[in-house]
C-alpha cells in the first residue's frame, strides 16, 4: 500500500502540507479532493518522489521512497496535472520514447505498448503528430503514458481539467476500467467524478486531512452534521403555502415557485418527526393534487462546502 506518515512540506512561509498521513491500499480507487491551493498536487508529486517531504515519510509497501527512489517510480504511474507531452513527436514515436526510458518490451500482441493503446482507445490517433490531437485525446495518451510501464500504483492530478462533457465522461470511464486493475489515488475538484470512479474520499483543506472514509459514509456524515433534512413538496390547490407552513413537524419554508398553477416548496425539517405523512393526508383533506414529495438527500457537495467553507 501506499502510505504517508505525519508528511509536511513548505515552500518558504507557506505550509502546502501540514502533517499529513493517510493509507491508500492495494485494489482502492480514492478520490483525493480539495479546493485549489489545498496540497492536493503537492501531496501527489511528494508520493512520486518528484517533491521529498521536509518531515514524515511516504512508504510504498512498507519502504521509504527516500531509499530507492527510482525502484519507487517504477510501481508508480503518473498523470501530473498538466500532462507535458512533446507535441511534435507522433503518438507511437512518443509512448515508445517512454518505453525505452523505462526499460520495457514494446511490441507484439499482449505487449505494454499493445495493452496501453488497447486500454486508453488511442488506436485511431496512434500514428498522428500530438500537436494534432484533441484535449480529451491528449489525456488519453497521458493515461497510456502512465500505465505503459503497468505500475501497481496509479496517481491522476486533475485528469479531466479543460474537458468538455463528453469529454469528462468518457475520461472517467477509462479510470473505472484502469481502476480494475490498479490501485488508483485521483486528484480532482469535480465532485461528480468522485461519485461516479471512486468508493473512498479524502479530503484536504489548507494542506491538513479533513476527512477520510468511504462515499457512503461521508455522504451520512453530510446528513447528520447539516442543519437538517430538506423536503420537496409540489402541489395544486388553494394556499398551500399556507397551510403546510401551519404544520408543527415543518420548521420554515426555504423555498417557493409558483409554475403552471402549482405551488413548490423547500421546507427545513428539524430532527422531529417526517412532515411527509402529515402533508400527504393535508393534500387529500384539501384536495390538492400533489405532483411532488420527497426529501432531498445530502450530497457531496453540502460535505465539501461544510469542510472547505
Amino acid at each position: 500500500m501506499i502510505a504517508l506518515e505525519h508528511v509536511s512540506k513548505s515552500f518558504g512561509a507557506t505550509r502546502a502540507v501540514d502533517d499529513v498521513s493517510f493509507t491508500v491500499d492495494r485494489g482502492e480507487v480514492v478520490g483525493f479532493l480539495g479546493p485549489n491551493a489545498a496540497g492536493k498536487t503537492t501531496t501527489m508529486r511528494l508520493i512520486t518522489n518528484f517533491l521529498e517531504p521536509d518531515t514524515g515519510a511516504v512508504l510504498i509497501d512498507g519502504t521509504d521512497v527516500r531509499e530507492d527512489p527510482v525502484a519507487a517510480r517504477r510501481r508508480i504511474g503518473y498523470l501530473p496535472e498538466n500532462n507535458p507531452l512533446y507535441t511534435e513527436m507522433l503518438v507511437s514515436d512518443y509512448l515508445r520514447f517512454v518505453g525505452d526510458l523505462r526499460g520495457i518490451a514494446m511490441d507484439g500482441p499482449g505487449s505494454a505498448l499493445d495493452d496501453a493503446v488497447q486500454a486508453t482507445g488511442i488506436a485511431e490517433v496512434f500514428y498522428r503528430p500530438i500537436g494534432e490531437l484533441s484535449k480529451g485525446y491528449r489525456q488519453r495518451l497521458g493515461l497510456a503514458a502512465a500505465i505503459l510501464h503497468r505500475p501497481d500504483y496509479l496517481i491522476l492530478d486533475e485528469p479531466t481539467e479543460g474537458l468538455d462533457p463528453n469529454q469528462r465522461q468518457e475520461i472517467r470511464r477509462l479510470i473505472r476500467e484502469v481502476g480494475k486493475e490498479h490501485t488508483v489515488l485521483l486528484s480532482t475538484h469535480v465532485l461528480p467524478e468522485v461519485e461516479e470512479t471512486c468508493r473512498r474520499i479524502i479530503v484536504i483543506h489548507e494542506g491538513r486531512i479533513v476527512a477520510d472514509g468511504s462515499t457512503e459514509e461521508l455522504m451520512a456524515r453530510a446528513r447528520d452534521t447539516g442543519t437538517g433534512r430538506t423536503i420537496v413538496v409540489e402541489a395544486e390547490g388553494v394556499d398551500v403555502e399556507g397551510e403546510v407552513a401551519k404544520l408543527p413537524s415543518v420548521g420554515e419554508v426555504t423555498g417557493r415557485a409558483e409554475r403552471e398553477g402549482r405551488t413548490r416548496l423547500t421546507l427545513a425539517v428539524g430532527s422531529g418527526p417526517d412532515p411527509r405523512p402529515e402533508i400527504f393526508t393535508l393534500a387529500k383533506e384539501r384536495d390538492w393534487v400533489l405532483w411532488e414529495l420527497h426529501e432531498e438527500t445530502a450530497s457531496l457537495q453540502d460535505l465539501f462546502s461544510q469542510l472547505t467553507r
